[in-house]
């Protein structure tokens, strides 16, 4: 007679993580995206679930599913179990010693704020591993934990570090800026436009008092160091964001042609969205980041 009864069997844990997902954003759909497999991926694992169980777990209906009874019962206990089984693994990979420090970061942010910098980050962290990832939204540390991230925030929590509100103005390379006398001049030239940030034209018009110029004409680029290789080849103006664009004003490579600048509302911050155990050098980056910017 065993001491100790065994534990009761369980469904394969794909089947779990699906169900999860599915009943947690309420669709199949949803929960393929976040997973990364297709929606019939996820309905079949479901119905696995459901055979191992014996009963239904969702109402298939003509416009979508909905949770059973039971399914709602069960879903917030295992959203939890599933969190707590992240969170450990997490505290798992940060026990290790020589372990990469983590960054998520808007690509932009990444690219023409953070890059520019590792080479003297990392000179002053001999030894130290960094990992970068390029993410369009802040982690929010439920399922992925990052020691820091760089995004722009409107209103930044009370835990995050600021590095200054951003300000918007044009920029060009030094080739165009002589045919700008004044702002009136821009009627003649090729907009170029980031393609989240493509109503920067029209604030910042409407900022400097200049009419007549259709803001939303030019070419627009999936991503801002795109639309900035284009400026720095000459190939229109651009809104500048100062925190991306300072060290091109520094050594020439681009121009301000007008002294109009406009505060964009955005704070660059740093946030902390891991839950488990952070990178045991983490404070001394975060202090090191914050001083150069």
């Amino acid at each position: 007679m065993a001491v100790k009864p065994p534990r009761p069997p369980l469904p394969p844990l794909n089947a779990l993580r699906a169900f999860e997902a599915a009943a947690r954003l309420g669709s199949f759909s949803r929960a393929a995206e976040e997973i990364g497999v297709t929606q019939g991926a996820i309905a079949q694992q479901v119905r696995h679930l459901e055979a191992f169980l014996g009963l239904t777990l969702f109402r298939r209906l003509p416009q979508g599913v909905a949770l059973t009874e039971a399914a709602q019962e069960a879903r917030p206990r295992l959203s939890a179990a599933f969190d707590a089984l992240a969170l450990t693994v997490q505290e798992l990979k940060a026990s290790h010693a020589g372990r990469a420090l983590t960054i998520a970061a808007l690509p932009c942010i990444a690219q023409l704020w953070l890059s520019p910098r590792l080479p003297a980050l990392q000179q002053a962290f001999p030894g130290l591993a960094i990992s970068i990832s390029a993410m369009e939204e802040p982690p929010t540390g439920r399922h992925d934990s990052f020691d820091l991230a760089l995004f722009y925030l409107a209103q930044p929590p009370a835990d995050a570090v600021t590095l200054g509100e951003d300000s918007l103005f044009p920029i060009c390379a030094p080739s165009l800026a002589g045919t700008l006398r004044t702002r009136a001049d821009l009627a003649g030239q090729t907009l170029l436009h980031d393609a989240v940030w493509r109503g920067d034209w029209a604030r910042w018009l409407r900022h400097a008092g200049t009419s007549g110029i259709d803001p939303g004409r030019g070419p627009s680029y999936s991503l801002y160091a795109l639309a900035l290789d284009a400026a720095l080849g000459g190939a229109g103006i651009l809104i500048g964001r100062r925190s991306l664009v300072a060290p091109y004003l520094a050594d020439g490579r681009l121009v301000a042609p007008f002294t109009e600048e406009l505060t964009s509302g955005d704070w660059l911050t740093m946030l902390f969205p891991g839950a488990g155990r952070p990178h045991p050098r983490r404070a001394e980056v975060v202090a090191w980041l914050e001083a150069s910017a």
